[in-house]
């Protein structure tokens, strides 16, 4: 099963792939981790990326999506794969359409988590990480028995720089002007199911869970 997972910063893109790589065998592909693994296998598009990253400058979505068509072609993408982070944009929309098409690894659901914004600002903002484990803690919604204590080990909790309002605005505006616009696309070919994001993530996997299982 191919699938692509969409949704703002802070909606639970990470937390649901997880779960959905765990229970339906895909393989996860975030664009972070494809960036990173290009680059550090220095394959002739991951030196590419690298070259406009080194110089300050965003990668071209042309650089961009032959990354994606590398990446989609291995061979742990055999049982599908799990898009993360990818399209951002329209271009990348239509790209990924026809290079998935290509190599007989279409697009077969789209997974659109759904949030208010005003939820998604109590997410990230609220979001505190111990400084020891890694550990994730929200102050409004699963706070730490002792305040800036991580449960765990006791180490101290703290807010990460770009946990902001400020950046989360610029974030969701940059979502809602570009991203939104490949929902629309995909949607027109029916292949997306909006889910509702603002619930316990074990809710929310439940509802991606019977849309998958009815896909497969």
């Amino acid at each position: 099963m191919n699938i692509l997972i969409m949704g703002p910063a802070g909606s639970g893109k990470g937390t649901m792939s997880t779960q959905i790589v765990k229970e339906f065998g895909v393989a996860h592909i975030s664009t972070g981790d494809m960036f990173r693994a290009a680059i550090s296998n220095g394959t002739p598009v991951g030196l590419e990326a690298k070259s406009y990253m080194d110089a300050g400058k965003l990668v071209p979505d042309e650089v961009t999506d032959r990354m994606v068509k590398e990446r989609i072609s291995q061979d742990d993408t055999k049982d599908g794969y799990l898009l993360d982070g990818y399209p951002r944009n329209l271009s990348q929309a239509h790209a990924i359409e026809s290079m998935a098409k290509e190599i007989g690894k279409p697009v077969e659901v789209v997974i659109n988590l759904e949030i208010p914004y005003e939820a998604l600002v109590k997410r990230i903002t609220g979001r505190r990480l111990c400084k020891t484990c890694g550990a994730i803690y929200n102050i409004y919604s699963n706070p730490s028995k002792t305040e800036g204590v991580c449960d765990l080990d006791g180490g101290e909790l703290y807010q990460r720089s770009d946990d902001t309002e400020e950046k989360l605005a610029v974030r969701y505006n940059e979502y809602i002007e570009q991203t939104q616009a490949s929902i629309e696309y995909f949607n027109e070919k029916g292949l997306v199911h909006n889910v509702n994001a603002d619930r316990p993530a074990e809710e929310v996997m439940e509802q991606i869970r019977k849309i998958l299982e009815a896909v497969k």
